[in-house]
Parts: C-alpha cells; structure tokens; sequence
C-alpha cells in the first residue's frame, strides 16, 4: 500500500513557473513507476508526465514537453513536477500516481495509487 500526498500547488500569472511534490509513504517508493495527471473542470484525467522506477526515463504529453520536467528522489520517496511557462490552458487538479507495471504507463489504468489532486490555476 503506498500513500501519495501532493503539495505545492496555487495561482500562478501566465508565464509563471510551480513545483509541484508528490511525498509517498513507505519503504517501496523505488518499486512504483510515478506520473503525474491532471483533470480540468468538465474533462477526463489525462496523462501529463512520467517517470521510470530507477528515474531514468521520462514521458511527456507533447502539449507540456519543453515546459515541464519530471523528477524523483528515491532517498526522499517524493516525485516533483517543475512547470514552467504555464499557461491558461495547464490549469486543473493535478494528480500524481503511483504504478507497479513493468512499463511505464500513459493511461490511468496503468496506475494502482492515487494522490488526492492539487489545484493549479494559471490567470491569463
């Protein structure tokens, strides 16, 4: 059982930059895929980032690549979401989740733990 807790959200201006933190309970973090999602009023969760056990690959959604960077420390048992140049668009309830699967998964199905979501809100 893994515990997400994600933190660091708020309201940016367009062009402002957050660091989203997702801190896991447990001594398996480094067994878990983690992604980030997000979900915008009235749409579906969609993928946004993940990264590999080991932190050694990264995915993005092509709308963030360029923008957003996806970390983890393993010592700390916590992901990070550096968001840069957010705009209008990027603000929804961002999610991190945790996956067991042997590859990295862009689907919410591919995920077994879920963080209660942090709200972003970038002004325009």
């Amino acid at each position: 059982q893994v515990q997400l807790v994600e933190s660091g959200g708020g309201l940016v201006q367009a062009g402002g930059s957050l660091r989203l933190s997702c801190a896991a309970s447990g001594r398996t973090f480094s067994s878990y895929n983690m992604g980030w999602f997000r979900q915008a009023p009235g749409k579906e969760r969609e993928f946004v980032a993940a990264i590999s056990k080991s932190g050694l690959s990264t995915y993005y959604t092509d709308s963030v690549k360029g923008r957003f960077t996806i970390s983890r420390d393993n010592a700390k048992n916590t992901a990070y979401l550096r968001m840069n140049s957010l705009k209008p668009d990027d603000t929804a309830v961002y999610y991190c989740a945790a996956g067991r699967g042997v590859v990295v998964g862009r689907s919410v199905q591919d995920y077994n733990y879920w963080g209660q979501g942090t709200q972003v809100t970038v002004s325009s």
